[in-house]
């Protein structure tokens, strides 16, 4: 059996199955495996739900370097879920994870460097990591930043920066993005119009460019 055979299995919703092609695989280091078994018990799909379970399979698999399982063992760490609460554990695995190009854990990162929770306070930081995010395209992260250039949470107002991230953020249906345009495009100028849309274009063309570099332009 192989991890194709696995997934074909979960895909057509034979979980007991799909856990029976994982397992030993699992068991012999494949992080991939790892994770999807941490899924499985995460949603219970084919075995009883465990928090606790999935934390500890998703854990296997971040320690041998899966970014997806390590963004996982951030989040739980930081909702106590299947483990002690532990935002210091949290804001490290998320760091790893967002270090190997992660924009969930990108995201999620950022909101504890907003916060202070597990690192100290800083927004600077916080809005590097939702730039990095919504520079991947991470919509949440794009309304995140939106909403922070309109002057929020003490970042300093830019109209500009913040139409760029909102447009972008709207067009995927991010918050409350839509509805914050309004009243944003009404304070600008004429010239941060024409700014804003020369920034757009430029940002969806090197998106176009990394997609069509990387084979991945169909899933965006």
């Amino acid at each position: 059996m192989n991890a194709n055979e696995a997934f074909e299995k979960y895909r057509q919703g034979d979980y007991a199955g799909a856990l029976s092609c994982w397992l030993p695989l699992a068991e012999a280091g494949d992080t991939d495996s790892q994770a999807w078994i941490g899924t499985l018990y995460e949603n219970g799909q084919g075995v009883d739900v465990s928090d606790a379970e999935a934390f500890q399979w998703y854990l296997r698999s971040a320690e041998g370097g899966n970014c997806l399982a390590q963004n996982n063992v951030g989040a739980m760490y930081g909702l106590g879920k299947g483990v002690a609460q532990d935002f210091t554990e949290a804001a490290r695995w998320l760091e790893r994870a967002a270090e190997q190009g992660d924009t969930h854990a990108m995201f999620n990162l950022a909101v504890l460097c907003a916060k202070g929770k597990g690192v100290a306070q800083d927004m600077d930081r916080a809005l590097m990591w939702y730039t990095r995010a919504g520079e991947c395209g991470h919509a949440p992260a794009q309304a995140r930043l939106g909403y922070l250039y309109c002057g929020n949470d003490g970042v300093t107002k830019d109209r500009v920066t913040a139409f760029v991230w909102l447009t972008l953020a709207s067009q995927h249906g991010a918050g409350n993005a839509l509805n914050a345009l309004e009243p944003l495009v009404e304070q600008m100028s004429a010239e941060e119009k024409q700014e804003a849309q020369h920034r757009l274009a430029a940002f969806r063309g090197q998106r176009a460019l990394d997609a069509a570099a990387t084979g991945t332009g169909m899933r965006h």
